[in-house]
């Protein structure tokens, strides 16, 4: 076999692949003697078939078949041999006919090259990362919420803003049975709310939803789903309720953070605050390595093969795909494209290889925090080991656990190494700034 190579550019080449009809000749020689011996051919016992019949009936098929694995083996050891990166797989370069008796076979094959990535760090512009900060705003509320789902319901007949109301729901496809609970200053419709006001419990009040609620996640939870268009609705009023806040005893201490873990009002404020700030840096981190990802993307300039990646694309899948729809296909996915070239050039150039050990370290680290949700802090080493050990036998928890120590080592990368600017806000702020709401 004879491969040769031609640059179209930097981006795209052509390789074309010579093969010798005596080279596959002995093993399509081999496959024939092997089918004389198992083909049931009419008018021959098995096993006393001419060969000759054999070439005739199956031959060509042998040949075609054979033919495409030496192809297959000369493009994989080619570009191993010559370390080729490509996007994509080759593609054969489609031809009208294919003499079959000729002596040698030639084929094309479209390349699409991988381009030259270089990564600059520290970037030029800086990317902020946020600090969130737990202020006694934000433990304040906590608190009080805290208390309100561990304190006592009161019936009322007197609405207040807080005064939670339990309604039977009924609307078209709905079960009769469905009930859901709201607040009244979760209501946007003064007009519902002046029903709901002069209703007693057994009631029924019909409105529409459109303008009901102030936020559309309320009417999600109403009804189990947004539905596309306004519908009308019926409430059959079951309670109303005003919650009384929870002492702060140990009673609640207990249920809400565990038995005897916090015994004050200040280690309750204290535990809060902790929590909170755990939660709010696992946030901030995650804003902050997609703000970086797409820095990177947006300011690391280089070329794709974008022709040859769509012809691709239209046959990559299960499925053929049309022209357009591989346009399509690959206007979403190009940025992901370039983050995963950019992010294996500093896997290379960082040497950010993961190895087993720490993905079998990460896996402990997390049940260990899964473990704690659920009050067990006496786990053995061994038992840690046993766990991990059954999880990392299936590859595709493998694949999601590395994936989670990749992206932990590159935030201490892009820590490192980048261009940061550190922002110390609280948390309202940051929800605001960061997802512009």
């Amino acid at each position: 076999m004879n491969v040769t190579r031609k640059d179209v550019d930097t981006l795209n080449a052509v390789l074309t692949v010579e093969i010798k009809q005596e080279q596959v000749a002995p093993q399509v020689e081999k496959v024939l003697k092997d089918y004389r011996k198992r083909a049931n051919i009419p008018g021959f016992r098995k096993g006393n078939i001419p060969m000759g019949v054999v070439k005739k009936q199956y031959g060509q098929a042998v040949l075609v078949d054979e033919v495409n694995k030496a192809l297959q083996a000369s493009l994989n050891e080619y570009l191993n041999k010559e370390k080729i990166d490509i996007l994509g797989n080759p593609l054969p370069v489609p031809v009208d006919e294919i003499d079959w008796t000729s002596e040698t076979f030639s084929f094309d094959f479209e390349l699409g090259l991988t381009p030259k990535v270089e990564v600059k760090l520290p970037n030029k512009k800086s990317v902020v990362r946020y600090e969130i900060q737990a202020d006694d705003a934000f433990v304040k509320e906590q608190l009080e919420r805290l208390q309100k789902q561990y304190g006592a319901l009161v019936p009322t007949v007197e609405l207040l803003p807080d005064t939670e109301l339990t309604v039977g729901v009924v609307f078209e496809g709905s079960e009769e049975n469905k009930s859901a609970t709201f607040s009244v200053k979760e209501l946007k419709s003064k007009k519902a709310l002046n029903y709901f006001k002069a209703a007693t419990i057994g009631d029924v009040i019909n409105h529409s939803t459109k303008g009901l609620f102030k936020e559309d996640h309320v009417l999600r939870r109403v009804l189990g789903s947004l539905p596309q268009k306004a519908i009308e609705i019926s409430f059959t009023l079951q309670e109303c309720n005003n919650r009384i806040l929870a002492d702060l005893d140990q009673d609640f201490f207990d249920k809400v953070f565990g038995k005897d873990v916090v015994k004050t009002a200040t280690e309750c404020n204290e535990k809060l605050k902790q929590d909170a700030m755990g939660h709010f840096e696992t946030q901030a981190n995650q804003k902050f390595v997609n703000d970086m990802t797409e820095y990177l993307i947006d300011n690391t300039k280089f070329s794709l093969p974008d022709t040859f990646l769509k012809k691709w694309m239209q046959t990559a899948g299960e499925n053929p795909i049309s022209a357009e729809e591989a346009e399509a296909e690959y206007t979403k996915s190009e940025r992901g494209l370039r983050y995963q070239l950019i992010e294996s050039n500093l896997i290379q150039e960082n040497n950010l290889q993961i190895t087993r050990e720490e993905v079998e370290s990460f896996a402990k680290e997390l049940l260990k925090k899964q473990m704690l949700q659920f009050g067990r802090t006496d786990v053995k080493e061994e038992e840690l080991n046993d766990i991990a050990e059954r999880i990392l036998g299936n590859q595709d928890e493998v694949k999601r656990i590395s994936d989670q120590v990749l992206s932990e080592k590159m935030r201490q990368l892009f820590l490192e190494k980048g261009n940061i600017k550190v922002k110390k806000v609280n948390y309202d702020t940051f929800i605001k700034e960061a997802y512009k709401k």
